[in-house]
């Protein structure tokens, strides 16, 4: 073996410890008292994990505070300075704070990754070319896929189409959409299933951020995707307008996307920042309550979206962090709702993206980390942190765990 993992506990069985066994990049055994021969590494009953999956990052408008205004800090704003510092954007540029957080995101356990690229007139493709190399680079660590969208609008925008049909000639692999800055956001919807038939290509769009659930977009959304067969391979994120639901209207919404297939990413950190800013007092979240749209068999998953921009001004890349975050905002404390918090950011985050070679199973690529507890919903509760990651089964990562110094005794 060129590597055993001992004492493991692995998360859907915590109870007890097992050995996991890794030869040329993949996971071969998984049982307890292992007799093979290799490199061990020792995590004495701690919790190991498939790696964490970023469903919903933007790479490319990271790390922009110095460069805008954040005076009223809603959505507008926030479109409009990063609009304003896009302009001054290059390829070096996007690719500099691009790698810095990226590395934040290998140093918090990330092994898969969904970034969205925004393309328009105003930046070309200088985004995209910005990216691109990290996708090689950082192949070692993590396996990145790039989703393009039209965060200005693309109907209303000239030339930001023939721009999204050349990032997908390019390398992106997913087609994404901002309908509400579109003078036509049916419109808008309609041209990227066109897209993502023509290119064979998943679809992640933003979608009804808004106070409201009296329009909702993703009833459109279903329709297409019932309409071209793309279920499972819709997903839309953000949606906060489902937080302001009626639990009638809720629970039609379920209904739907678990028919039609459409997945949600929730954005917790963004979300509950950009929300309720037009109240006076008791401003409402705005975080939409994955826990219960999963009890409705909807897939979901919790993701970081933006760091250090006028979008979010905040951000360590730590998706154990977001699950912890998304706990408190929807009041989540049943043990079993708190485990999939750590779901939506490992297991069903992996098939938002539909990431088929992921998970903790003879045959499956070993990428894992190792968590400093020993049942997920430790991880989410506590913050633990990650100690160890793995990518095709060599060591990507290693984070001492704290120590202790206490004073002889006397």
């Amino acid at each position: 073996m060129d590597l055993i993992v001992r004492n493991a506990r692995l998360p859907d069985a915590p109870d007890r410890t097992v050995d996991i066994g890794v030869e040329a990049g993949r996971i071969v055994v998984i049982e307890a008292g292992l007799a093979a021969e290799g490199e061990e590494l020792d995590v004495g009953g701690r919790l190991v994990s498939p790696g964490f999956v970023e469903s919903h990052i933007h790479l490319d408008k990271s790390c922009i505070l110095d460069r805008c205004q954040s005076v009223r800090g809603d959505l507008p704003e926030a479109i409009d300075e990063v609009a304003k510092a896009k302009a001054g954007f290059t390829p070096e540029d996007v690719y500099a704070r691009g790698k810095r957080t990226l590395e934040k995101c290998l140093m918090q356990g990330t092994t898969h990754m969904r970034t969205q690229l925004e393309v328009d007139p105003g930046i070309g493709l200088r985004g995209l070319e910005g990216v691109l190399p990290l996708i090689e680079e950082y192949r070692w660590a993590i396996d990145i896929e790039i989703c393009v969208f039209p965060q200005e609008g693309l109907l209303n925008n000239p030339g930001t189409d023939e721009l999204m049909v050349a990032a997908l000639n390019k390398g992106a692999r997913v087609v994404g959409a901002a309908p509400y800055t579109d003078s036509d956001p049916h419109g808008q919807i309609d041209r990227v299933f066109e897209l993502a038939r023509e290119f064979d290509a998943d679809i992640d769009m933003h979608l009804d951020f808004g106070p409201s659930a009296e329009t909702l977009d993703l009833d459109y959304v279903c329709t297409l995707a019932d309409r071209y067969r793309w279920g499972g391979r819709t997903a839309i994120g953000h949606v906060t307008k489902l937080a302001g639901a009626s639990p009638t209207r809720f629970d039609a919404a379920a209904r739907r996307m678990r028919d039609a297939g459409v997945a949600l990413t929730v954005l917790p950190s963004t979300d509950l920042f950009l929300m309720g800013r037009d109240c006076d007092c008791n401003q409402p979240r705005g975080v939409t309550h994955t826990h219960k749209l999963i009890q409705h068999g909807v897939n979901c998953s919790l993701s970081t979206n933006n760091v250090l921009n006028p979008f979010t001004p905040f951000g360590d890349c730590s998706l154990v962090r977001m699950a912890n975050l998304n706990a408190n905002i929807c009041h989540i404390g049943a043990a079993a709702d708190i485990r999939e918090c750590f779901n939506m950011i490992t297991a069903r985050s992996a098939r938002l993206i539909n990431a088929r070679d992921y998970g903790l199973a003879p045959g499956k690529s070993a990428d894992f980390v190792v968590l400093d507890c020993e049942r997920t919903e430790e991880a989410v509760a506590e913050l633990a942190p990650v100690l160890f990651a793995y990518k095709r089964g060599r060591r990507t990562l290693t984070r001492p765990a704290a120590l202790l110094h206490r004073p002889p005794a006397s």
